[in-house]
């Protein structure tokens, strides 16, 4: 049998309660905390991503397109919403990254040899999107599977255009309503 991973895209408390967050974020909880707890129970990989910026944040480039400040570490905002965090195990990977996507998830999937790559989280249009490119370039005869019922955005018109994206990508698009 294969090895599979899930990615938790930065379910963060500033994306879903806090400085960004947004109606149908609370609505993802669920759906990632039961993909979680399915992988584990097939002792699949289960790996996180993390939004992390710091007090000179509004003076980066990602800042000056998006002036609210956010996930900086060592805030409430920055840590995993209260049912992930209670669900993540000290020992599973957390990539902190400083940008959308991050180059150094896609160095750990290089040396991985999984036969899927599922990503839920948030915000499908922006670090759903371009980590789930990241793995498709760093895996590219896995199966990339993005949950539509696990991911949403502030954007519904922007999430669908997503989706379409992703499956242009040959991402496979799963559960879209």
């Amino acid at each position: 049998m294969g090895r599979n991973c899930l990615i938790v895209v930065d379910m963060q408390n500033d994306f879903i309660t806090g400085a960004l967050g947004f109606d149908k974020a609370e609505d993802v909880v669920p759906p990632v905390v039961e993909k979680i707890k399915a992988y584990r129970k097939e002792g699949d990989d289960v790996i996180y991503t993390k939004d992390t910026h710091d007090e000179t944040y509004l003076n980066t480039e990602e800042g000056s397109n998006l002036p609210v400040e956010h996930c900086v570490k060592g805030t409430e905002g920055h840590e995993l919403h209260p049912d992930i965090k209670a669900l993540k195990r000290p020992e599973e990977t957390v990539f902190e990254k400083n940008t959308f996507p991050s180059l150094d998830l896609g160095s750990y999937l290089e040396e991985k040899d999984f036969d899927s790559v599922e990503l839920v989280g948030l915000v499908s249009n922006i670090c759903v999107l371009s980590n789930a490119v990241i793995a498709k370039a760093a895996l590219p005869d896995a199966k990339i599977i993005v949950d539509a019922s696990a991911t949403a955005s502030f954007d519904d018109t922007m999430h669908e255009k997503t989706l379409d994206i992703l499956a242009g990508l040959h991402v496979h698009v799963k559960n879209r309503g």
